[in-house]
C-alpha cells in the first residue's frame, strides 16, 4: 500500500514537472533547438580541420618522378603547391613571409636511388604545421608506393609508412561530435535541474513541500525523472544529427551509448542536486556550475588529450565522469569497442554516478 501510495504521489508530481517545463517559454526550446543548432552547426564552425595548406618545393632532381609528386601533392584536396624554389633558402624566405605552410626538399638524384624527401613544417601555428606535414608525408609516400610498383622495386627501408587508424581522414568532425554530445548532456541533465531546484527555494515552494508527507526521494525523483529523458531524448537527436548531417554513426552497438549514457545522465544529476543543496540563491547555483563544467571541458579530455596534461592534472581526472564517458563514447563510435572491451570505464562511471547520487540524496534535508 504505502509503494503504490508512494507512486501516486511520485506520478503526480511529474505532472506537475511536466506542465511546468512545458509552459516554460525557454527550457524545452533548450531541451530540442539547443542539440539541433549545437550538431549542425558548431562542428562545421569550431573546427580544427587543416585545409588549403601551402606547400613550397625544392626540385633538386628534376625528373619525371619528382615532377609526377608534385604533380600528386597539388591534386591533393588539403595542399596547394604555390612555389617551385630554386634553392632552400628561397623556400624558407616564402615560410617567413607566410606564403607557404610547409617546405619539400627533393634530394638530387632521388628518382635513381628513392631516398628519403625532406619535410619542414611552419611550427608557428602547430596545429597546421603538424597536420599539415603529415598530409605531405601520406602525399609523397603514396607517390613513392605507386613509382616503386609500377618499377617493380620495393621501397628502400628508410621509407617510414603513415597511417591514421580509425580516422583514416583526420577529418576534426568524427573527434569533435562526441565531445559535443557530452556537452549538451553537462548542459540538459546537471545545470537545468540545478536551477529549477534553486528556483523552488527561491520562490518559497520548497518550504511548502517540506510540510507535506512527500518524501525527499520521491520529491527529488520528481524533478529529475524529467531531465533523465530529456538527455536520452537530446543524445537520441545528437546521433541522428551527427549520422544525418556528417555521416558518421558508431560502429558499435547503440544500445552501449544509451547505458554509458543513463550511467553518465546519473552523474551530471547528481552533480546539479548536490550544487543546488549547497546553494541558497540562483546566483550562486550559476556561479558553481559553470565553474564544474569549465572544468569538465578542459579537464575530461573533451578537446586536449589527457595524456598532455600535467601529471598532477591526469590524477586530478580520475575522479571526473566526463573523461570515462568520453572514453567509452569515441571508442564506440570509431573503433566499435563492446562493453566488454570498456568494462574498466563502465565499472568507473557506474562508481562514480553510485557516489554522487548518494551524496546528493542525503545533503538534501526536507526540514531545516
Amino acid at each position: 500500500m504505502n509503494i503504490k501510495y508512494n507512486f501516486r504521489i511520485l506520478g503526480a508530481l511529474l505532472r506537475k514537472e511536466i506542465n511546468l517545463i512545458r509552459r516554460n517559454p525557454i527550457i524545452p526550446k533548450i531541451i530540442f533547438i539547443m542539440p539541433i543548432a549545437v550538431m549542425t552547426l558548431l562542428p562545421m564552425v569550431a573546427t580544427m580541420d587543416v585545409k588549403n595548406v601551402n606547400v613550397a618545393v625544392v626540385d633538386n632532381d628534376h625528373s619525371q618522378e619528382s615532377r609526377r609528386v608534385i604533380t600528386d601533392m597539388n591534386a591533393t584536396s588539403e595542399l596547394t603547391v604555390t612555389n617551385i624554389c630554386g634553392n632552400h633558402r628561397e623556400a624558407m624566405r616564402i615560410i617567413e613571409d607566410g606564403d607557404a605552410d610547409v617546405i619539400v626538399s627533393i634530394p638530387p638524384h632521388w628518382a635513381r636511388d628513392m631516398k628519403r624527401i625532406d619535410v619542414q613544417a611552419n611550427g608557428v601555428n602547430a596545429n597546421k604545421g603538424m597536420l599539415g606535414g603529415q598530409y605531405v608525408t601520406v602525399s609523397i609516400l603514396n607517390s613513392m608506393r605507386h613509382i616503386a610498383e609500377e618499377r617493380g622495386i620495393e621501397l628502400p627501408a628508410n621509407s617510414a609508412t603513415v597511417s591514421n587508424r580509425y580516422n583514416p581522414t583526420l577529418n576534426f568532425k568524427n573527434f569533435m561530435i562526441p565531445a559535443l554530445l557530452i556537452i549538451l548532456l553537462i548542459i540538459i541533465c546537471g545545470f537545468l535541474p540545478t536551477l529549477n531546484l534553486v528556483s523552488e527555494k527561491e520562490t518559497g515552494t520548497i518550504e511548502a513541500m517540506n510540510v507535506t508527507p512527500v518524501g525527499r526521494f520521491t520529491f527529488i525523483l520528481s524533478k529529475l525523472i524529467p531531465y533523465w529523458v530529456a538527455g536520452l531524448i537530446v543524445i537520441t537527436i545528437g546521433m541522428l544529427l551527427g549520422w544525418a548531417v556528417y555521416g558518421l554513426k558508431p560502429l558499435g552497438r547503440v544500445t552501449d551509448i544509451y547505458i554509458a549514457s543513463g550511467l553518465f545522465i546519473l552523474s551530471m544529476s547528481g552533480i546539479g542536486v548536490a550544487a543546488a543543496n549547497k546553494s541558497t540563491t540562483m546566483l550562486q547555483s550559476i556561479f558553481v556550475m559553470f565553474a564544474i563544467i569549465i572544468i569538465f571541458q578542459l579537464m575530461g579530455g573533451l578537446f586536449t588529450p589527457i595524456s598532455s596534461m600535467p601529471e598532477w592534472a591526469q590524477i586530478i581526472t580520475y575522479v571526473l565522469p566526463p573523461r570515462y564517458f568520453n572514453e567509452i563514447i569515441r571508442a564506440i563510435y570509431l573503433k566499435g569497442a563492446l562493453i566488454s572491451d570498456l568494462w574498466m570505464q563502465y565499472t568507473c562511471l557506474g562508481a562514480i554516478s553510485f557516489l554522487v547520487c548518494l551524496y546528493a540524496a542525503v545533503s538534501y534535508r526536507k526540514r531545516e
